[in-house]
């Protein structure tokens, strides 16, 4: 799917009106299983504090709270964030109402992020808004932060429409917003998918801390 095509499409309303099956597909895999290949990354900053980006049913965000983070989620789609609050009501997750590229909700808090999370996410930003939205993100990781972007091949979606993430696209757009990466692996689709691939990236500010190529041994 070009960058110029349906651009009356909003990604965000697609995920609004399926909330309720959305959320229930989202909740069948647990966190720990999705982000394995940088489990050690958000282990290693837990206490911290964290943000999820386009946080969905909550899944991520209610996982990061139980690891002792302060969390905040950030979900556009309103039927979401909903279910995502009926869901993990009690865990201690701040929801926003807030979206790439600019963040101006969150960045109005004032705070900085050990961890920024986006599952899901990056595919669905439209290419031209993808310099802005990392700028955005790496102005709210902290020093020594980590931002850990989990992006798949696109599909033919027409309510969600996503764009191709090509090799190469983040450590370029890294390289102009302060930032490096750090690791980038492939990941499994835990819902058995055998048509999508994943792809997990870690960055964080340049000079900090070497390339990895996975998790350590």
């Amino acid at each position: 799917m070009g960058a110029d095509e349906t651009p009356e499409v909003d990604p965000v309303a697609g995920y609004d009106a399926a909330a309720a099956e959305i959320a229930r597909r989202y909740e069948s895999v647990q966190a720990e299983a999705v982000h394995a290949a940088v489990a050690d990354l958000v282990l290693s900053r837990a206490g911290g504090r964290a943000l999820d980006v386009g946080a969905g049913s909550g899944r991520d965000a209610a996982w990061l709270a139980r690891l002792g983070y302060a969390v905040i989620a950030v979900e556009p789609a309103a039927g979401l964030r909903a279910e995502a609050q009926a869901r993990h009501a009690g865990s201690g997750v701040r929801w926003l109402d807030d979206r790439l590229p600019d963040l101006e909700v969150t960045h109005a808090l004032g705070h900085a992020f050990d961890l920024i999370l986006l599952s899901g996410v990056w595919m669905h930003v439209r290419p031209g808004d993808r310099p802005q939205a990392l700028r955005s993100l790496a102005s709210l990781l902290a020093g020594e932060g980590v931002l850990l972007i989990s992006h798949r091949n696109p599909s033919a979606v027409p309510d969600r429409p996503m764009w191709a993430c090509p090799a190469g696209e983040l450590e370029g757009l890294a390289a102009g917003s302060g930032l490096r990466v750090i690791r980038s692996v492939p990941a499994e689709d835990r819902l058995g998918r055998g048509d999508v691939r994943w792809t997990s990236t870690a960055l964080t500010h340049a000079g900090l801390m070497r390339a990895e190529s996975g998790p350590p041994t």
